[in-house]
């Protein structure tokens, strides 16, 4: 693949996930569409949206149930793009949002490897990859990045780095639709900055890359060390994401009652 190749298959995934068109994230002006369930939509999305924001860097594609519809096209004529997504602009889009029973709950940037850049770094530690095989008793807190314990049939593929046959580093990928495999990373704390979460990045976005599949990495903007990372492994920022969920699900994920 090229880079240029590696955005289409993106933003042909994204469409499918949004229910708009490829070409509606190179638009001039936002779009809001409306929201449904896809049977070729990454597998972890929970299908139709309320309102999910999307923008490869033009403008924004808005995916969204009628409801919250007019709000959401007001909100996204009123700003700019790059805007939307911060503060203090989405206290207007939360407002709107619990109205309605919903709250802002994920924000992430998501990446894509430019292929001018990756390239399999060095490692420290020796390297081995594994598969679904070697998973079985490994989901477990500190891989819980590498590896979804509830969604362990999507685990596909994973590199471990081993000291002395001691798992220290395990970077692992999961179907998470047909075409792109998205990558997760985990060192246990004693071993970190010693280069081994870009090496065993890099060493499995190249592997992803040849089975045919495009491998991509999600970071909230405030993981800097995540976000460090994927640079490091020579991955570049390809579009962002912003997702409303109900008021009591943002309540259970802050713990409460």
């Amino acid at each position: 693949m090229t880079n240029k190749e590696l955005l289409a298959v993106a933003m042909q995934q994204s469409a499918l996930d949004l229910n708009c068109a490829p070409e509606d994230f190179l638009r001039e002006e936002s779009v809001v569409v409306h929201s449904c369930a896809h049977p070729q939509a990454r597998r972890y999305l929970e299908l139709p949206f309320y309102c999910n924001l999307v923008s490869y860097g033009n403008h924004i594609v808005a995916s969204v149930n009628p409801e919250i519809e007019p709000a959401v096209r007001d909100y996204i004529r009123r700003f700019a793009a790059e805007h939307c997504f911060e503060t203090p602009n989405l206290h207007v889009l939360n407002d709107a949002l619990q109205q309605h029973g919903h709250r802002l709950c994920f924000m992430a940037e998501y990446f894509l490897p430019d292929l001018t850049a990756l390239e399999e770094r060095p490692c420290a530690y020796e390297v081995e990859l594994w598969g679904p095989e070697r998973f079985g008793g490994l989901y477990l807190p500190q891989w819980s990045n590498a590896l979804c314990e509830k969604r362990r049939e999507l685990d596909v593929l994973a590199a471990a780095a081993l000291d002395r046959g001691r798992l220290v580093g395990l970077a692992g990928c999961s179907a998470d639709c047909g075409a792109m495999w998205q990558i997760g990373i985990d060192v246990l704390p004693e071993y970190r900055r010693q280069g081994i979460a870009s090496a065993l990045t890099s060493r499995l976005a190249l592997e992803i890359l040849r089975r045919g599949k495009a491998p991509f990495y999600c970071a909230a903007w405030s993981n800097l060390r995540s976000v460090r990372n994927a640079v490091r492994s020579g991955f570049r920022p390809a579009w962002v994401e912003l997702t409303a969920k109900s008021a009591a699900f943002v309540a259970q994920m802050n713990g409460e009652k």
